[in-house]
């Protein structure tokens, strides 16, 4: 990557690199902007950035993939405006850094993504945190401010209502655990994971964008569903709050669609709390079955599921090996993620891409899910 960068920018003098990974999350899907628990994993995968002093009063950022080159006037970011493409998240970070106090000095950037865009593995986090450190280049910051202040970039700038758990995971992942997350006071601990099994995401191909969705209408009826359940039980503040057996009290008073919404994310929550307690007991079993549910109430109650990650999850249930499935991310498109023995990986790879090609005519990409760290500067010696 140095290489790339003197090739590009002329100079690698005084280059430092940093990696963001993305992430996939095993269960707890919408809980986050709920303030409810998650329970994801960091991933190899991951976006670096190498950036070095331009000198010249000047920010430019280079995207690899796109190869794409943007400048800005290092004065003028502060007053920059959304432009609706890949540059508002670097930016957005940049402006929120600013007004926390930190100065961004004129550099060239170098992005390298491995993280997959529309997968629901979050390049928008790996994104955000990645060019929060770089931006920082090796200046002392808080690490939960850190991850508030991307979230912030998200919802602010980029116009995204995300909640907290894309970029939490980026900055406090830890290799071989997954991290429960409580998203309302912003703890977590570490989840042993069993052993002799490995988690796989398959990605539909089908590019998913939460701007673009029914995102901000899932936002919506779950506050709708706060608002009417807070006349029952006047200490609800969010669905956080709703265990199983009081919505089941209030869910005929809810309209019907905001009923199911509601029905999903406090059945998920709880899912969550199961799971990480089977996980820890080693009872695959119960894990795989909770997955099972979770998407089921994802494709029925919170309608963000479509054709092909059904087909996944339907074609990979019966197979040798697999103990679970379920869509993850966001939804309309994007990944699954299957928990299996790790014996059953390669024959799973091989069978449900030769399933999903014969189906939709699409060879779907196949990546491995195990538990990266966290975001870092990464030494030469790494690299």
């Amino acid at each position: 990557m140095i290489e790339a960068f003197r090739k590009l920018y002329g100079s690698a003098e005084g280059v430092r690199v940093f990696r963001a990974p993305g992430r996939v999350n095993l269960i707890g899907e919408h809980t986050d902007y709920n303030l409810g628990f998650v329970l994801p994993v960091a991933l190899e995968l991951a976006t670096t950035i190498a950036t070095a002093p331009s000198g010249d009063g000047k920010l430019r950022i280079y995207s690899e993939e796109r190869q794409e080159l943007r400048e800005f006037d290092i004065t003028a970011i502060p007053t920059l405006a959304p432009t609706h493409d890949w540059t508002d998240y670097p930016i957005g970070v940049a402006q929120q850094l600013i007004a926390a106090g930190v100065s961004i000095a004129p550099a060239n950037l170098l992005i390298r993504s491995t993280v997959p865009e529309g997968s629901g593995l979050s390049s928008s986090a790996a994104l955000e945190v990645s060019s929060a450190l770089a931006f920082l280049n090796g200046r002392a910051f808080d690490k939960l401010q850190l991850v508030t202040l991307c979230q912030r970039a998200e919802r602010n700038f980029v116009g995204v209502p995300v909640g907290i758990m894309d970029q939490y995971i980026s900055v406090f992942g830890r290799k071989h655990s997954a991290v429960e997350i409580d998203c309302r006071s912003l703890n977590h601990r570490l989840v042993q994971l069993p052993g002799g099994i490995t988690f796989v995401a398959v990605n539909t191909m089908v590019k998913h964008a939460l701007s673009g969705s029914a995102y901000r209408d899932r936002v919506r009826e779950c506050a709708e569903a706060v608002e009417l359940i807070a006349k029952v039980y006047p200490n609800v503040k969010s669905l956080r709050d709703v265990t199983p057996e009081q919505f089941e009290t209030v869910a005929a008073r809810l309209p019907e669609v905001v009923a199911r919404r509601a029905r999903h994310v406090v059945t998920e929550n709880a899912r969550v709390n199961r799971y990480t307690d089977a996980s820890q007991r080693g009872d695959l079993a119960l894990m795989g079955k909770l997955m099972v549910e979770s998407h089921r109430s994802l494709q029925y109650d919170y309608e963000v599921s479509c054709a092909e990650l059904d087909f996944l999850v339907d074609t990979a249930l019966p197979m040798a090996g697999v103990l679970g499935s379920r869509m993850t991310g966001g939804g309309f498109g994007g990944c699954t993620v299957t928990l299996l023995r790790a014996d059953a990986a390669p024959a799973f790879r091989d069978a449900i891409s030769q399933a999903y090609k014969q189906k939709f005519d699409v060879t779907p990409a196949i990546y491995p899910c195990d538990p990266s760290d966290g975001a870092s500067e990464i030494t030469a010696g790494q690299l």
